[in-house]
């Protein structure tokens, strides 16, 4: 897969991306990445890629003119790419939509800085703007790098083995259950017995009823779209009547 990001600092991009699973994949040539530097496509002896907003107010505005033709340099080498800004602004990332990028050949990814980017820019080049949470951070590079780990490691051969994209959390609407490993009990604590009977069927409805849970408890608002069975739906309320001091809001009243 090609990804191309436009960002100031595209040091941050490769920090991130040269270890763990998404530098295998770079060392594999599974993942072609590239950074585009705005500032590289400025037109005055400065480099300026920044000014003053209009109407006034704090802070920088990324300019047009240096995004608008960092952006036709990476197009030239995948002219069919979808472009995506990342911004507070944009619609939440999700794994859906990291599932759908992940069968695509080419994505060009824009890393906002300041207060934003001159917004014809966005009106021209940008086909979507994605935020992955509804916070502030300095810069898009970081969210960028998100987005490309999300997405590469569901393209084939990423990851070392297949099933670890299947059983995860988001996958059928709802967060992943909970884990265990060695050793066996461990400060009092015990793993559940289903899980060492070596019956996989038992072991699957357990995960799948405490994904269930977990999620109730936790992103009660992702039960809203899940497709949930009759048994699932008698899973949560048999939970829900034997703990009636817990709520599905994140906390414990």
């Amino acid at each position: 897969m090609h990804i191309t990001v436009l960002c100031l600092f595209p040091e941050i991009i490769e920090a991130v991306t040269q270890c763990g699973v998404i530098g295998r994949a770079r060392e594999e040539d599974l993942l072609d990445l590239r950074c585009l530097n705005p500032r590289d496509f400025a037109s005055d002896a400065h480099r300026t890629v920044d000014d003053r907003p209009y109407g006034g107010g704090p802070g920088m505005v990324m300019m047009y003119e240096p995004l608008a033709k960092a952006h036709a340099a990476a197009r030239q080498d995948n002219p069919d790419a979808r472009t995506v800004a990342l911004s507070p602004q944009g619609v939440p990332f999700t794994q859906q939509q990291a599932r759908e990028s992940a069968q695509a050949d080419a994505l060009i990814l824009v890393a906002g800085r300041y207060e934003g980017i001159d917004e014809r820019f966005l009106q021209q080049h940008a086909d979507a703007e994605w935020s992955i949470g509804d916070y502030v951070i300095s810069g898009g590079e970081l969210a960028a790098a998100v987005v490309i780990d999300a997405i590469m490691r569901l393209r084939p051969g990423v990851l070392g083995c297949a099933e670890s994209v299947q059983q995860e959390s988001f996958d059928e609407g709802l967060l992943d259950c909970p884990h265990y490993t060695r050793p066996e009990e461990t400060d009092g604590l015990k793993t559940p017995e289903v899980l060492l009977s070596g019956n996989h069927g038992k072991i699957d409805r357990w995960r799948h009823q405490e994904a269930l849970i977990r999620t109730w408890l936790r992103r009660p608002d992702l039960l809203e779209k899940a497709p949930l069975s009759e048994e699932d739906q008698a899973v949560l309320d048999e939970y829900r009547n034997a703990n009636p001091g817990k709520h599905g809001h994140g906390d414990d009243d």
